[in-house]
C-alpha cells in the first residue's frame, strides 16, 4: 500500500510543477483545525499552563503558544517546558498527559470558529464538495470540538491524532482520507495556517491554500513555499468555482 502511495506522490509532485489553476475541478477540501477552522489558542494554552503549574514548572504567556502549537501534544509539552528539562522524557510525557486531560475537560471555554468559517463550510456543502479535517489534535478531542461548534453534516471525515498513524506533515493520513473519499491529490486543496500544513500538502501532492488569519504570520507561510495564501475564509471560493 505504501509503495503505491509513494508512486502516486511522485506523479503528483510532477503535476504540481504546473501552476495551480482556478479552473481545475476540485472536489475535495482538507482543512486543518486549530488556527484554520477554530481559534483554539487560549484553551490550548490554558490547559498546558495548568499542566505545567501542576508539575511546579513556570507557565507561558498565552501568545507564546502561537508559534509552537500544531505538531502534536507531546511536542507542545516539550516546547513549553524550560530548556534544561526538555529532554526529561518522563516529565514531558506527564505534562502532555495532564494537558490532554485538562483540555478534554474544558476544550471550549474560549474557542470559537473564525469569522466566515461557518458560512464557507455551508457554501462548500451546497456546492457538493467533500470536506475533511486533518489535525494533530488528539482524535477524541478534535471530534468533540467540531461536534460542539459545527453541524455534523459539514464533514465527511474527521481525522485526529491516533497512536497508530503518523502525524502531519507525514502524508499517510492525507492519502488515507483521499482513498476513503475516492479523491486524488490533483483535485484536492489542503487549507491550513502553518508550515506543518504547507509541508503536508507538498508531501502528499495536494494543492495548498494557506490561511493567514491563523497562528502563523504570512511571512512564515511564504518562507515554506505556500503558493497561495488567503486572508479571509470566503476567498477560498475563488478556487472552487
Amino acid at each position: 500500500m505504501y509503495s503505491f502511495y509513494q508512486g502516486l506522490h511522485f506523479f503528483q509532485r510532477i503535476l504540481q510543477t504546473l501552476p495551480m489553476s482556478r479552473t481545475l475541478q476540485f472536489k475535495t477540501i482538507i482543512f486543518d483545525l486549530d488556527g484554520t477552522l477554530v481559534n483554539t489558542l487560549a484553551d490550548i494554552g490554558l490547559s498546558m499552563n495548568r499542566a505545567l503549574e501542576a508539575r511546579g514548572v513556570p507557565t507561558l504567556p498565552l501568545q507564546a503558544y502561537r508559534g509552537i502549537v500544531g505538531w502534536g501534544i507531546r511536542r507542545l509539552a516539550q516546547s513549553a517546558l524550560p530548556q534544561p528539562v526538555r529532554e526529561n522524557a518522563s516529565l514531558v510525557d506527564a505534562v502532555a498527559a495532564d494537558a490532554t486531560r485538562f483540555y478534554a475537560e474544558q476544550p471550549l471555554v474560549h474557542s470559537k470558529p473564525y469569522a466566515g468559517i461557518p458560512e464557507l463550510l455551508a457554501e462548500l456543502r451546497r456546492r457538493k464538495l467533500k470536506i475533511a479535517v486533518l489535525t494533530n489534535k488528539p482524535d477524541a478531542v478534535a471530534r468533540l470540538v467540531l461536534a460542539q461548534l459545527f453541524p455534523a453534516s459539514f464533514f465527511d471525515i474527521i481525522h485526529g491524532d491516533t497512536p497508530d498513524t503518523p502525524r502531519k506533515p507525514d502524508p499517510t493520513s492525507t492519502w488515507e482520507i483521499l482513498v476513503e473519499l475516492d479523491s486524488t491529490p490533483r483535485n484536492t486543496i489542503f487549507v491550513g495556517d502553518s508550515e506543518i500544513d504547507v509541508e503536508t500538502a507538498h508531501a502528499s501532492g495536494c494543492h495548498i491554500v494557506a490561511a493567514s488569519w491563523g497562528f502563523r504570520p504570512r511571512e512564515t507561510l511564504e518562507s515554506v513555499g505556500a503558493e497561495h495564501i488567503i486572508d479571509t475564509p470566503m476567498e477560498l471560493l475563488g478556487y472552487v468555482t
